[in-house]
């Protein structure tokens, strides 16, 4: 995101608490390489921020040095984390509070869509808000919408992790079925491809998963735990039944304990193929 900023001709400041990151960004692309990120946001007009989950995020904005301390009124601060729409509730109140919009931005399109600026941003807050941030949000998204008010990004960014997580499972037991059954995966994946089965997943990670050649360093397994922990939470808190996403979140974290936390998101399908016995 701050690449493309960059490269759009924006002044810009980057924070990282890995300063190393930082600074081989500043290197590459240039801008300034803030200490904390309240120097960070000092004087901005627009602020985007990707962390981890809910406690990162109010670590960043809250804490010591937190950005929210420093930004300017009517300044515009895109949270890009996945976190639950409570954080994102406190978060949008603490900045009206403070005179500054706040929009919960996840986003959804992977490190393809991130490099080539195509993000989906889902968004929870303030119309004016949305607005003041679209001419930056264009910048790297290829779509971004006002969901509703503060929370209904992270609510809508649930929705999709719960539809991605059962097609990761879906393809993940057709390609285990193919595989142990003596079927051409090349061709298998290349015609269903064609039809109704065809699915960003299927075009974009179905042949790494049919050749057992999965991405060891992604981190998407203990991303994908966290964010269906999330779903969950917010499903109980709203009395709405998700029996297989629960049975599939349960698969993540079986990923997870086997040691695979680093690895891609599709890697569940390592607790089938038996070629990773």
């Amino acid at each position: 995101m701050a690449m493309h900023l960059a490269g759009a001709g924006h002044e810009i400041s980057v924070y990282n608490r890995t300063r190393s990151k930082a600074e081989a960004f500043v290197s590459e692309y240039g801008g300034r390489i803030a200490d904390t990120p309240a120097d960070a946001v000092a004087g901005a007009a627009y602020v985007a921020m990707c962390v981890f989950g809910d406690d990162d995020a109010r670590a960043v904005t809250l804490g010591d040095n937190g950005a929210f301390e420093a930004m300017s009124p009517n300044a515009v601060f895109a949270d890009h984390t996945t976190a639950s729409s409570e954080t994102a509730e406190l978060l949008g109140s603490q900045a009206d509070s403070r005179g500054f919009f706040y929009l919960d931005a996840p986003v959804a399109g992977a490190e393809e869509a991130a490099k080539t600026g195509l993000l989906t941003v889902m968004i929870g807050g303030a119309e004016e808000g949305y607005q003041k941030a679209k001419p930056f949000l264009d910048v790297y998204s290829k779509a971004a919408e006002l969901m509703g008010p503060n929370g209904h990004g992270q609510l809508t960014k649930m929705v999709n992790q719960i539809m991605i997580s059962a097609n990761m499972q879906g393809l993940a037991e057709g390609i285990v079925m193919g595989q142990q059954t003596g079927l051409d995966l090349e061709k298998v994946l290349n015609l269903l491809g064609q039809g109704s089965a065809q699915s960003w997943w299927l075009d974009n990670r179905g042949a790494r998963m049919a050749g057992a050649a999965l991405d060891e360093t992604d981190g998407g397994i203990s991303t994908m735990t966290k964010d269906l922990g999330i779903c969950l939470n917010e499903a109980r808190r709203n009395g709405v039944p998700l029996p297989i996403t629960s049975l599939i979140a349960q698969f993540f974290v079986a990923a997870k304990a086997q040691g695979r936390a680093k690895w891609e998101s599709p890697s569940l399908i390592t607790l089938w193929d038996r070629r990773y016995d």
